[in-house]
């Protein structure tokens, strides 16, 4: 029996999917760069790993051989935060770009996640023990030191204590009714983020930001790469089905959003697309 061997480039697409496909072994700044792919299609991911080991490098030779943890962390800082002058765009906040990791490495502006996704590859060249944080409005990093625990807001390199945390959180708490009985430590909102959390979160921030714009074909090659990430999240599908229906492709609308009635949990969501189905099929035939 002959085998034929498929040389063939992935799409971006089958690109990711291949990333995303092993918890275990999924490389997240690798995952995170490939998301630019959809706005720059002839972007080399290769070359954005290539130019970030060049800085693990140069961060590296920074640090003598018996360095501690601590020393590391701030030799870490001064390099990323004020020698390359890595920031947040306080200018231009909801610019695409700040999401794409080829594009914060060429501007040194991003937003907490991406600067928080480029920092966290750099610790990691370094051996520091740091993780992201999906802390509410605002990612941030966790770098657990033999004496403690050190939180870093990505957005300013900025070290916050406890009250800090405490003032971030008192809004979202109101908001959500967590207050009195119903509070909760502030722990409990530093807890790790997985890869895919961090990646589900850097794809709905672009979401959100073409859901604003009305940019339903960039909406739906991200709500691709969500339901990829996360295949039973049905609510993406639901979300992608209307991008569908915004565009005109009743056909691929009808399907997503079918996929969505038959799995949804939420009775009144469900009726509600159920609604929006009736009128859609009718417009099919």
């Amino acid at each position: 029996m002959a085998f034929t061997l498929d040389f063939s480039t992935p799409t971006p697409l089958g690109y990711f999917a291949s990333l995303v496909r092993d918890d275990d072994l999924l490389p997240l700044f690798e995952a995170a760069a490939s998301i630019a792919q959809d706005e720059y299609p002839d972007l080399d991911v290769q070359q954005v790993l290539g130019d970030v080991d060049q800085m693990v490098a140069r961060v590296k030779r920074r640090c003598p051989e018996d360095a501690g943890a601590l020393q590391r962390l701030r030799v870490l800082n001064q390099f990323f935060f004020r020698d390359m002058g890595f920031g947040g765009n306080v200018n231009n906040y909801y610019d695409p770009d700040n999401s794409y990791l080829n594009a914060v490495l060429r501007t040194r502006r991003g937003i907490p996640i991406s600067l928080a996704v480029l920092w966290l590859e750099l610790a990691q060249g370094l051996g520091l023990k740091a993780r992201g944080v999906n802390f509410p409005g605002h990612f941030m990093i966790k770098i657990n030191l033999p004496n403690g625990q050190v939180v870093i807001d990505p957005f300013t390199g900025q070290s916050l204590s406890r009250e800090d945390l405490s003032e971030r959180l008192e809004p979202y708490k109101r908001r959500n009714g967590l207050v009195d009985d119903f509070d909760v430590p502030v722990g409990l909102y530093l807890q790790a983020a997985s890869p895919r959390e961090i990646l589900a979160r850097m794809l709905r921030n672009l979401k959100e930001i073409h859901r604003t714009q009305e940019d339903w074909l960039r909406l739906i090659a991200v709500q691709d790469r969500l339901i990829v990430l996360l295949p039973d999240a049905w609510a993406e599908y639901r979300d992608r089905g209307l991008a569908w229906a915004e565009l005109g492709d009743l056909r691929h609308a009808v399907e997503d959003l079918e996929t969505f009635v038959e799995h949804a949990d939420d009775a009144l969501e469900r009726g509600a697309i159920e609604q929006r189905l009736q009128q859609l099929r009718r417009a099919l035939n």
